[in-house]
């Protein structure tokens, strides 16, 4: 085997996390090639070891004690075109350990549309099933055909596909405690190859996202250039400080720390007016649209918005007439709390990013104790205000909010 072991306690999850946080790590494996990752993960079993895996360390808190089982790190790397792709179409498998943001560049830059809008993420390509990722409109599950698994306990992979995954709002089985490990993931984008016959560029997906829409200069339902809509994510992302920045401190974060609350609508009418809420319903984009921001629209934009909303919840209220739910925005919630950018809490090395609220920041000496104070109070701030808890979305490993 070719694979990298470590062993002692010198090598610290802060050394391998986006949060810079955590600590001491047992032993320390790491897998190069996918045949290396079944056979690393399977000798871990077997010895009855404690284990955890990470890829690009992005969605993770660890605490600062550490973890004395063995951590197994994948760096397998890989992009693979497969046959028999229905027309118009290219399907990808793509190896667990690939950085998800190099394959999104690479699609780009290849003219296959359907991540575009996923640019930045940080973190590896296996973990993205886990938690469903999404971001302008797009989400893994609409462009994910299946993975490639090895359960805890098993010798060989098997391919799930993505019914059998049951992704959600950032869920999945995997989330909710399947145990096992991604070995590649199988993707299906479309191949722009006739739009670059003819108009010499690749056009992406309709833009689904307003934000976005009015980032590109464009309306909702436009379909502009895969390199635009790249150009144009990372430019938000930026902004947010949600793109991985050695220079910029507000990128040394987990990404957003709290889901959307999804709440009934009877908690939801309990809010305030301009509380950004939407009707879940079947492919709805991951957009929030104030009720208050209607009256800047056009008036056409206005009814067009409008009536989506109602169409969204009589098909709702067809499903669950007694109480229908709906998803509303962590960030809202929190800066209505009265938690502002840059907020700190005396004397720790955490703090909320100066760009974006939902981020938890290392401002260069926080420790996991620190960032787990700091989301616990914003917690308590949301709870005490709204009545609503908010829930992490980094895995938590040896820490309770």
């Amino acid at each position: 085997m070719d694979s990298e072991t470590d062993t002692g306690r010198d090598i610290r999850f802060a050394d391998l996390t986006t949060l810079r946080v955590g600590g001491p790590i047992g032993r320390l494996v790491t897998a190069t090639t996918p045949a290396e990752l079944v056979e690393l993960a399977t000798e871990v079993w077997a010895a009855g070891d404690d284990w955890v895996v990470v890829g690009g360390g992005s969605n993770l808190l660890v605490a600062d004690d550490g973890f004395d089982g063995t951590v197994i790190r994948i760096a397998s790397r890989g992009i693979e075109l497969l046959p028999d792709a229905p027309e118009g179409a290219v399907r990808l498998r793509v190896q667990a350990g690939e950085n998800w943001d190099e394959l999104v560049a690479w699609t780009v830059e290849h003219g296959y549309s359907g991540l575009e809008a996923l640019s930045g993420i940080p973190g590896a390509v296996g973990a993205s099933p886990v938690q469903n990722i999404g971001a302008y409109g797009q989400e893994l599950s609409d462009v994910l055909v299946a993975i490639e698994f090895l359960d805890e306990g098993a010798t060989e992979p098997r391919r799930m596909t993505v019914d059998e995954l049951e992704l959600g709002y950032r869920t999945s089985v995997l989330k909710r405690g399947l145990a096992g490990v991604v070995v590649s993931v199988e993707l299906e984008l479309h191949d722009t190859a006739a739009e670059r016959a003819v108009l010499g560029e690749a056009i992406g997906a309709p833009v689904a996202y307003r934000q976005l829409a009015d980032a590109l200069g464009v309306q909702l339902g436009d379909r502009v250039p895969v390199v635009r809509v790249r150009e144009a994510v990372l430019a938000l992302r930026r902004a947010k400080g949600m793109v991985l920045d050695p220079g910029d401190r507000d990128s040394v974060s987990a990404g957003s720390f709290f889901t959307n609350p999804i709440v009934t609508e009877r908690v939801a009418r309990s809010l305030p007016v301009d509380a950004p809420k939407w009707y879940l319903a079947p492919e709805q984009p991951d957009e929030v649209t104030p009720l208050a921001s209607l009256a800047s629209q056009s008036p056409l934009d206005a009814f067009l918005a409008h009536q989506a909303a109602l169409e969204d919840a009589e098909r709702q209220a067809a499903i669950a007439p007694e109480d229908p739910l709906v998803k509303l925005s962590a960030a809202w919630l929190i800066e209505r709390s009265g938690i502002r950018r840059g907020f700190a809490i005396a004397g720790s090395g955490a703090a909320i990013s100066s760009k974006h609220t939902l981020a938890l920041t290392n401002r260069g000496n926080a420790t996991a104790e620190d960032v787990a104070q700091l989301a616990r109070f914003v917690q308590q701030r949301v709870q005490a205000e709204f009545g609503i808890v908010l829930h992490p979305e980094p895995v938590l490993l040896g820490i309770e909010l």
